[in-house]
């Protein structure tokens, strides 16, 4: 494979690395004081076993097991004469486990020589390893864990043919530096002095897919390469004095999602990720890969069929009349309970009318859970507190036509706001065997809204009878999105398609949030703010760490840490929000606050 060939593989498709291979040995009983490499040879069994687990996960890349299949480290085990066997078997183990499946790709593994070994003597052992990889078929070459500027110049300094693929892969900290603090720029340098250019740049190992996170976030607009990004399992996380491993399948998922949204072109994983996190990350990629392009409707009308005029917004409901006015509105959203009782949401919907706000937001299957449904549960809190609702309608369940069917049984029971968004991947919740139908994202949602509005459904055919919707139809916004370029786009689209206010996701820097209103004012579509309380630090280390979108800033989780017992934190989260709305009021038509942990006097007491 040539450098052009494998470039063009990696920007075609969101490409899967496979994981860990030492760390899936151990677990096989195999201890540090063996030679992992000499496996190849010596237990060729197991080593297929693990490549074969990668196949089965979905990976579209296997790494041959020869991280330190150099004469230097296998000269430790008295191997050295067996180099050339052990990277050849290497390189068969792994072509056979994807038999049958030309699409996937050996890389060649070669980890850095042994940190005692002279530059010189370090390149000739690499040399001699990267050209039997190449000569057993390996498709590119891998310098994994390059943590140093010496690493980085022992591998430039080898002979390679020039159409060779090779890739650097680098060991980054959170400011985006190797170990003796070379940076990014400087790393960039380097290579682009290189007698043979790499077909792309490689992030790997590491702190954790926290820490890789950062380095990414620092480093992306800068390349010029495609880049993979493979993080290790990290170092246990001190929480409440017990040392917990943090990187389950999901929590490595999220983060790898994350890298894909800032533009990671493949993705993979390090130390400590096994078959079951790749798994986890392919399940979730592909209905994530079918959102990211939804289709946006393009809804055919008959010429002879003509359009109604639309209902105004202030006549459409009571929230929509508050929109229209300028007042100043104020929204708690409510998740729908887990059971079948609504009960327990009546009540809370009347503490909330009690309280003053104007509407509540009802959530559908937030983070891709199971719960009564939103409809449902809007219907008896209208008619029994007689306040009006915000009911959320998901892309993720549902198709077309039940798409409009639900729209349609909204307005027939007079449920008038609908807030449209795209939904969370399937695999985000406890049902990772469920699939997402994502038809139209919300954009298409919104063109959908309006054309109902106007009296057409979706196949362009009218409702009859001179008949039509009047739904206030908003939409959410991301200040803190990872691509604001992206996010501003899709917002400008969401407005000219019809949306007629803005939710935005829960924020928590005044500043941050000013800067979106700054740049997305010219839009003229009302943007109520996202405020959230927190009811702990815990609460508050959930949503830092485990919500995708939702962005803490440290001096928050400081000051939660900080403030003492149970009691203490739920006043601070309180006293936090509150002096982010005051720090916003003036900018923004309205507050969205929400019940932590389901307690609605907390989001009341916010917005006292």
């Amino acid at each position: 494979m040539t450098r052009t060939e494998l470039k063009s593989f990696l920007e075609a498709r969101t490409v899967i690395f496979d994981g860990a291979f030492g760390t899936e040995l151990y677990r096989r009983n195999f201890f540090v004081n063996t030679s992992y490499d000499n496996l190849n040879l010596a237990a060729s069994d197991v080593v297929a076993s693990i490549h074969q687990a990668y196949v089965d996960a979905g990976a579209d890349v296997l790494t041959t097991n020869t991280y330190s299949a150099n004469t230097l480290h296998l000269g430790r085990f008295g191997l050295a004469e067996n180099m050339e066997k052990i990277n050849i078997a290497a390189v068969s183990l792994a072509r056979k486990a994807a038999a049958g499946k030309p699409e996937i790709l050996i890389a060649g593994s070669l980890g850095p020589a042994p940190r005692d070994a002279g530059k010189e003597e370090s390149c000739r052992a690499l040399q001699q390893q990267a050209d039997v990889l190449l000569k057993a078929g390996a498709d590119f070459l891998l310098f994994e864990s390059i943590s140093n500027a010496d690493d980085l110049d022992t591998v430039l300094k080898m002979t390679l043919p020039g159409d060779t693929a090779w890739v650097p892969s680098f060991v980054l900290d959170e400011n985006a530096r190797l170990t003796d603090s070379t940076g990014i720029d400087e790393i960039l340098k380097k290579l682009e002095a290189a007698a043979v250019k790499p077909a792309a740049f490689g992030v790997n190992c590491g702190c954790g897919p926290d820490v890789t996170f950062e380095a990414v976030q620092k480093i992306i607009k800068k390349l010029p390469l495609p880049l993979i990004v493979q993080p290790g399992a990290g170092v246990p996380k001190n929480v409440d004095n017990r040392f917990m491993p943090m990187t389950t399948p999901e929590y490595f998922t999220t983060y790898a999602l994350r890298y894909v949204t800032l533009g990671a072109k493949a993705v993979g994983g390090c130390c400590g990720i096994s078959p079951e996190h790749i798994a986890d990350l392919v399940r979730s990629l592909k209905p994530m890969a079918k959102s990211a392009n939804p289709t946006v409707l393009d809804v055919k009308i008959k010429e002879d069929i003509p359009l109604l005029e639309e209902t105004p917004t202030s006549e459409k409901s009571s929230f929509g009349a508050k929109l229209a006015s300028g007042k100043f509105i104020k929204l708690l959203e409510l998740t729908p309970p887990k059971g079948i009782s609504l009960d327990s949401a009546v009540s809370k919907a009347q503490l909330i009318k009690a309280a003053g706000f104007d509407a509540i937001n009802l959530p559908d299957g937030p983070r891709a859970s199971c719960r009564v449904s939103q409809i449902i549960t809007a219907l008896e809190i209208q008619e029994k507190v007689g306040i009006e609702t915000i009911i959320h309608c998901c892309a993720r369940d549902r198709n077309l036509i039940s798409l409009q069917s639900m729209i349609l049984g909204c307005m027939a029971k007079n449920l008038r706001n609908i807030l449209f968004i795209t939904g969370d991947p399937p695999k985000l919740g406890n049902y990772p065997f469920s699939s997402g139908v994502f038809d139209v994202d919300a954009i298409g949602l919104v063109k959908l809204q309006k054309r109902l509005n106007q009296g057409v459904d979706i196949g362009g055919v009218p409702l009859g009878n001179n008949e039509k919707t009047s739904i206030v139809a908003g939409v959410g916004a991301d200040p803190n999105a990872i691509d604001m370029e992206r996010e501003y786009r899709r917002l400008a689209e969401k407005v000219e398609a019809g949306a007629e206010f803005i939710i935005t996701q829960p924020v928590f820097e005044p500043e941050v949030l000013l800067e979106f209103l700054k740049k997305t004012r010219h839009l003229g579509c009302p943007v109520i703010a996202g405020v959230w309380p927190f009811a702990s630090y815990r609460n508050a280390q959930f949503m830092k760490t485990e919500v995708p979108g939702v962005v803490v800033p440290d001096w928050i989780m400081e000051a939660m840490k900080n403030a003492g017992d149970k009691d203490a934190q739920r006043a601070e989260g309180i006293r936090i929000a509150r002096s982010i709305i005051d720090a916003i009021k003036g900018d923004v038509r309205g507050i969205a606050t929400s019940a932590p942990l389901g307690n609605v006097n907390t989001a009341i007491e916010v917005c006292r």
